[in-house]
Formats: structure tokens, sequence, C-alpha cells
């Protein structure tokens, strides 16, 4: 099991969500390693993506999404759900990869939830943290399914079907 190079994560976020499907996330926490393989993810692809945080351009929350890809993004949704995101492609452009689900666990809040992974991950770097990372075991799944994402009726019409939601069947 090796952690995922770091040129992963320069990929534009629809290229790197299909492809973080049956890597292994990992956390550390409490001298606890919880590794755990991921079955669905998201992408959200910049300012012209009315579904992504940063559409109405930066903000103190969604200057994260600015980095070079790398990043976790978490942040709590209808004031209860840490959400965690891997921040993609290239430092100014805002996009990045909803982590929706990992083995035994559906659903983007039941998985931090699951893992303990609140904003204290927030700006942490999957890069080169000892508190989370993603690794690679070989795994390669044998069918990936796509679907529109979920959860965002508020994204206009055209964003709203967009075939960016990837997950796999264990």
């Amino acid at each position: 099991m090796k952690r995922l190079n770091p040129d992963y994560f320069k990929l534009p976020a629809t290229e790197l969500a299909p492809l973080l499907l049956g890597k292994l996330l990992c956390v550390s926490k409490d001298g606890v390693v919880s590794v755990l393989r991921i079955t669905e993810t998201e992408a959200y692809f910049g300012e012209e993506d009315t579904a992504c945080h940063a559409h109405k351009g930066r903000t103190p929350r969604t200057e994260i999404l600015y980095s070079a890809g790398g990043r976790v993004y978490v942040y709590l949704c209808y004031g209860i759900h840490s959400l965690m995101n891997i921040i993609s492609g290239e430092e100014g452009h805002p996009e990045g990869v909803l982590i929706r689900g990992v083995e035994g666990y559906n659903g983007p809040g039941k998985l931090t939830k699951h893992l303990g992974i609140d904003r204290t991950f927030n700006n942490l770097n999957v890069i080169d943290s000892d508190v989370i990372w993603i690794s690679d075991d070989g795994y390669v799944p044998k069918k990936i399914l796509t679907s529109a994402r979920i959860g965002i009726d508020y994204a206009s019409e055209e964003f709203r079907y967009k075939p960016w939601r990837f997950y796999i069947e264990l």
C-alpha cells in the first residue's frame, strides 16, 4: 500500500473523482488508523459550476477551494454534518472531489462521523499529512457507474444533471 503520488491531485476534479474510487482513505485518530475503500465521489468544478461552493467567487469559506490540489476541505452541512472534499487541480481554479462514500458507510455525513473527521481536518494536506491520506493497494474497480450529483437542486439545470457522481459496488 502506497500513498498516492502528488500529481494525482493536480488533475481536474472531473478526472480525479473516478480515479479515487477503490483507493483507500486513511485516517489516524487517537493512535488508531482506520483504512476504508472509497466507493463514491462527486466532482465540483469551478466558479462556472453552480453547484460548487465557489460559484459566487472567493470568500473566507471558499478560499481553500482555490488552493493547489491535495488539501482537505471540510464544511458543515445543515449545521450538523461535516462533509469532506479533496481539493484538486491547479492553484487558482476552485474545484474539489466530495468523498460521498467508503466501504460500509454510504453518505458523506455517515463516513465523516464514523472516521471522526470534523472541521479540525480542514486545510490538512493528504499529500504529507500524518492524520489523513489516500493510499493505493492496487485494487481496480470492475465497473464505475455514474449519475447526476445528489442534493444540488439549487444548481442550474445545466449543472444539476451533469454525470459527475461516480460510484462502485464492492
